[in-house]
């Protein structure tokens, strides 16, 4: 991908789409049939796809712009995060034609302030975590040797896969240990959707190297 001002743009936006979308759809959780201790399933939000797509856009802009871009794009979204976050409750609190409309946009969009703080505490942690430790990594091994440029799947996984750590710690914990009461009532749940949950971030991880390879191996002006 060239280093032009439009793709900057392109990918920004690709970013903040995912990051409000997976706020929308996250009401939606999706049983994956694998079980995990005490023979429950393993249960993802339908915001593991959105979510994991911010990751790979803040890499791929750190990788052609610099660490400053990727950062500017971290800041920018928890602002768009903030901004979805309060339209979706001023609609909520607008008068409905029809109370079966609301009671639908209330159950898939109600917006819980424990669920909102969970989400955003858990953002801005695990994506600065992302581009502080993705250039951390990726300047160590430049400094030795240019050549390393094609070794960039390293910085790629191993900042993603550790954020995703942070990401679902905090959130699940504040969201679920801490909202649900999880961490005293129901430990074991809370243990399965922590697994549960990194699992298939770590593989969404790994998935989409890739993607990052096709999209950082040219960057021309």
């Amino acid at each position: 991908m060239k280093k032009t001002t439009n793709n900057l743009i392109l990918l920004s936006m690709i970013f903040a789409v995912s990051l409000v979308i997976s706020n929308v759809v996250t009401a939606k959780t999706i049983n994956t049939g694998i079980s995990l201790i005490g023979g429950a399933s393993i249960i993802i939000p339908g915001a593991a796809l959105c979510y994991a797509i911010t990751f790979l856009m803040t890499d791929v802009i750190g990788e052609i712009w610099g660490k400053k871009e990727a950062n500017r794009t971290v800041i920018f979204g928890f602002i768009a995060q903030l901004i979805a976050t309060l339209l979706i409750i001023l609609t909520q609190k607008l008068p409905a034609t029809d109370p079966a409309m609301q009671n639908a946009y209330n159950m898939l969009l109600g917006q819980n302030i424990i669920f909102v703080v969970g989400s955003l505490v858990a953002y801005f942690m695990s994506q600065s975590w992302d581009v502080w430790f993705f250039h951390k990594i990726r300047n160590k091994f430049l400094s030795k040797d240019e050549k390393n440029k094609k070794k960039r799947w390293i910085w790629n996984n191993a900042s993603t896969m550790t954020s995703q750590i942070i990401d679902t710690v905090v959130f699940i914990g504040i969201a679920f240990g801490i909202g649900f009461g999880w961490l005293w009532n129901n430990p074991v749940a809370l243990l399965n959707m922590f697994v549960g949950q990194y699992l298939v971030k770590f593989i969404l991880a790994m998935l989409d190297t890739p993607i990052f390879y096709l999209l950082t191996r040219k960057k021309g002006n």
